[in-house]
């Protein structure tokens, strides 16, 4: 097999910056063939409940339900599934919902109010959201420690009701994502997916209760689902393909680079992997290890066809620079595999999260060190965060005025009321002046 031969760039070019937008460009056309069969599974859904969810799920999930009843997954087979579990799997399961919870715990927003001179309470009242819909891949695309990531800030921000969507193809369930479920206490649980179980969940139907709020990963019907619903309800964020960037001062052993740059090459053939280093003999080493570690990897394949289309190697002159980059780039990962970097990491502006040191690996992030695995893609980490338990809580203001201070916030009221020719606005205001 020949070598992998990765872009490389250098950050002295003059036209690099242009190079950069080429290699960033991430051309997710909406396309309006899957738009128009989503726009017509949602109003399916929306007009005939659970008859058009069901025929969904037996045409797409080669299942034969006849009763919509089927569709639910009782308490008692998650929890079978989290007994059934081998010792390994439990422990580590639990250990990474343990973490994951008391991460979520320092996220908590509280309510708070502050009195004024003349009596006037003014705050700030939190409270979490009634219903919470988790969309979870069925399938060999398994991932329970999405559902932990998801379901649990959920429930810390204290949801009233968790409902998981799990597509089951031929009925077969992933034992791990339902014991996940269970461990995570997840109210209940649907083995339907695709546009019709983000319909059924926007909507309600007979049978599934509709939602304040969809979380959760899929594929271009779910993401173009949760666009369309947008508005009847709130969704966590439209994910792009997934993304490492690496900036290494030339120190860390190649081959751990390399395997770093695997792990997120490997999610399929768009994920996005860069290295970002002031050694260019260092990138060398690296490119060596990619290809001396590409053969004894499962999916070698699909880390091939990503590095080699999305991938880069790319020269800087120094550190600074590095993180000047990275902050265009606003990756989704960010390693800074480096001496000091607490020092580079003051530096950095926009990243979904920020793995400090030579030992921090991405993948322990993805999996158990506590803060959540739901980032921003796409270099949208200019402007959000990382999913956490605010974003499953709500805030109104709060706003009681004592008479001294209606008297005196009504006449600025009323100023600005008849500036605006609101007669009403101000007369409301004026009736409460002394």
């Amino acid at each position: 097999m020949s070598d992998l031969i990765m872009l490389k760039l250098d950050a002295s070019t003059s036209d690099f910056s242009q190079q950069l937008r080429q290699l960033l460009a991430w051309d997710e056309t909406d396309d309006l063939d899957i738009q128009m069969r989503v726009s017509d599974i949602i109003a399916n859904v929306r007009k005939n409940g659970d008859s058009a969810v069901i025929e969904y799920t037996n045409r797409f999930d080669h299942r034969q339900i006849a009763q919509a009843t089927e569709l639910e997954v009782s308490k008692d087979t998650l929890k079978s599934a989290w007994e059934r579990l081998p010792v390994d799997q439990a422990r580590a399961l639990q250990t990474a919902a343990d973490r994951v919870r008391a991460y979520a715990e320092h996220q908590k927003i509280q309510s708070w109010q502050y009195t004024e001179a003349d009596g006037t309470v003014l705050g700030q009242k939190v409270t979490p959201l009634d219903r919470v819909g988790l969309y979870v891949p069925g399938g060999k695309a398994a991932y329970p420690s999405s559902v932990l990531m998801n379901a649990i800030p959920a429930k810390v921000a204290g949801v009233g009701e968790l409902i998981m969507v799990v597509p089951m193809p031929q009925g077969e369930a992933n034992e791990l994502v339902l014991a996940a479920a269970f461990l995570a206490g997840v109210d209940r649980v649907f083995s339907i997916g695709g546009a019709q179980a983000v319909a059924a969940l926007a909507y309600g139907t007979e049978l599934i209760p509709s939602v304040a709020k969809i979380v959760g990963p899929g594929n271009i019907y779910v993401a173009t689902a949760k666009k369309l619903v947008f508005g009847q309800v709130g969704i966590d964020m439209i994910a792009g393909p997934s993304e490492i960037l690496v900036i290494c001062d030339g120190k860390t052993n190649p081959d751990w680079i390399a395997m770093d740059l695997f792990s997120q090459a490997e999610h399929d053939e768009n994920a996005q992997a860069i290295l970002i280093s002031d050694d260019g003999a260092f990138l060398q080493a690296v490119e060596q290890s990619i290809n001396a570690l590409l053969p004894t990897m499962e999916r070698a394949e699909i880390i091939r066809s990503s590095l080699s289309t999305r991938g880069a190697l790319i020269k800087v002159d120094s550190l600074s620079q590095a993180a000047d980059v990275a902050n265009i780039i606003a990756p989704e990962h960010l390693e800074l595999s480096v001496a000091e970097p607490e020092a580079l990491s003051a530096k950095i502006r926009h990243a979904g999260a920020i793995f400090m040191g030579r030992y921090t690996a991405e993948a322990l992030g993805d999996y158990c060190a506590g803060p959540n695995h739901v980032l921003p893609t796409s270099s949208t980490a200019r402007f959000s965060s990382p999913l956490g338990v605010y974003d499953f809580q709500k805030r109104s203001s709060i706003i009681y005025c004592s008479d001294v201070g209606a008297d005196t916030l009504g006449k600025t009221a009323s100023i600005l009321a008849r500036g605006e020719s609101l007669t009403a606005h101000a007369r409301s205001a004026e009736y409460r002046i002394k």
